[in-house]
């Protein structure tokens, strides 16, 4: 409490705070770190959640470097304002302490298909309208890439699990292990009484690198790793294939759980990952190493073949990647972890029919968060592709507006026309 109240004091408590300005959902950080110094923890909390229902999830998840922290005035000659840590402790606090009034319902059911960010979000904002809500989880446990794609050791558990806690509290009703699609259709959601549906399953189809050797019992997806790390092993040595935050949560799990050497191989430089220059950082930190401008050419029994790759320049000055010829090698290894981006599963698509998907299996939606199916609403990775959690929550608050405002001029029609 010390150390964040000297960190909260250090804040310039600037009145166009570039902070506030360059976060995705507008936190008032000034006015939560004025709250904070005056101890008046309630209130801020309740601020930050009504504002973010995720708040103390992106406290830990955002990338601060290119939002708060990264955009504070102070860090332009010194070390910036680190608020996310400010907002972890009060969003925490104010989720075990909240006092929740469940809402007179209005008796609209909607159901919500996946509880990931987005839809736990639609599902928050909903609730507290007054609507009976319903999640449709196909998993055992809620939280869709915050439970089967970030590490524990990142986000404990707890925190979704409290989250849960709370949608119960506001009577939104959670259904474990269902599955939407092929035999819970949305036919059968709409003739069940439920006035819109929202999607939001995410993307869990993992992208192949199309090399020899994919199916290898050594070589396994990442993102269906990350799903439960603990059940695999893997070995003393590992590589992962990809420099996004997946590969950096991989190859930081391969590690916490047991894995003594472990590569991160990537066909450019550091300057490309897209993984934040913190998960990064804590990866190194965590003892994982870096091979840089490697590209996976086979993989083998004994482990991968990677090529050498270099950055030309060209005769308009723009850069090219190129493989460098005869600099294949062998890399030996126990497994081969691929991490190189995912894509929509189309189960609900295939088993459904109206809806139209767009490049890579995603669903098409106007900027209401309409699909192409009457009442059938989406947001999130499984709309736009893998994103930010706050991203994510940001269109998901959108969309439960353009869900609300939906059902209310359906039912205004319906009275019109009984009338």
């Amino acid at each position: 409490m010390k150390n964040l109240l000297n960190e909260a004091n250090n804040c310039l408590l600037c009145k166009n705070a570039r902070c506030q300005k360059n976060c995705p959902i507008d936190t008032p950080i000034p006015e939560i770190i004025k709250l904070y110094k005056e101890n008046n923890l309630q209130e801020a909390g309740k601020i930050l959640f009504e504002n973010n229902p995720l708040s103390s999830i992106c406290a830990i998840v955002c990338p601060h470097e290119t939002q708060c922290s990264g955009n504070c005035i102070r860090g332009i000659k010194g070390e910036p304002v680190h608020f996310y840590n400010i907002e972890k402790e009060i969003s925490f606090e104010y989720l075990k302490n909240m006092n929740i009034t469940k809402p007179k319902s209005n008796n609209l059911k909607v159901a919500i298909v996946g509880s990931g960010p987005a839809g736990i979000t639609v599902a928050f904002d909903l609730a507290k309208k007054g609507y009976d809500v319903t999640i449709f989880e196909k998993n055992e446990k809620i939280g869709g890439v915050l439970t089967y794609g970030i590490p524990s050791f990142r986000l404990p558990e707890n925190i979704i699990n409290l989250i849960g806690t709370r949608l119960k509290e506001y009577g939104v009703k959670i259904k474990i292990n269902s599955l939407v699609g092929p035999v819970v259709t949305l036919d059968k959601l709409f003739e069940d009484g439920y006035k819109a549906i929202f999607i939001g399953t995410g993307v869990w189809n993992p992208k192949r690198l199309n090399i020899k050797g994919e199916t290898f019992g050594h070589a396994h997806y990442a993102i269906n790793y990350l799903k439960s790390p603990h059940l695999y092993d893997l070995g003393e040595k590992v590589i992962v294939i990809g420099a996004g935050n997946v590969a950096m949560d991989a190859a930081r799990s391969a590690k916490y759980y047991g894995s003594k050497e472990v590569y991160v191989a990537y066909r450019r430089g550091f300057e490309d990952m897209t993984a934040t220059n913190h998960e990064i950082n804590d990866a190194k930190q965590e003892g994982v190493l870096f091979n840089t401008f490697k590209s996976p050419v086979e993989i083998v029994d004994v482990g991968i073949i990677l090529a050498d790759t270099k950055k030309i320049t060209n005769e308009d000055g723009t850069t090219s990647l190129i493989t460098v010829e005869n600099s294949e090698k062998l890399y030996e290894c126990d497994s081969v972890l691929i991490a190189v981006s995912q894509e929509a599963k189309n189960n609900i698509v295939v088993n459904n029919k109206g809806l139209d998907v767009k490049r890579g299996g995603l669903l098409f939606t106007n900027e209401y968060g309409q699909t192409t199916r009457e009442g059938v609403f989406a947001c999130g990775d499984v709309a736009h592709g893998a994103s930010t959690v706050i991203e994510a929550v940001v269109a998901a608050k959108r969309i439960s507006q353009s869900i609300d405002d939906y059902i209310q001029d359906t039912i205004n029609e319906e009275i019109e026309f009984t009338s």
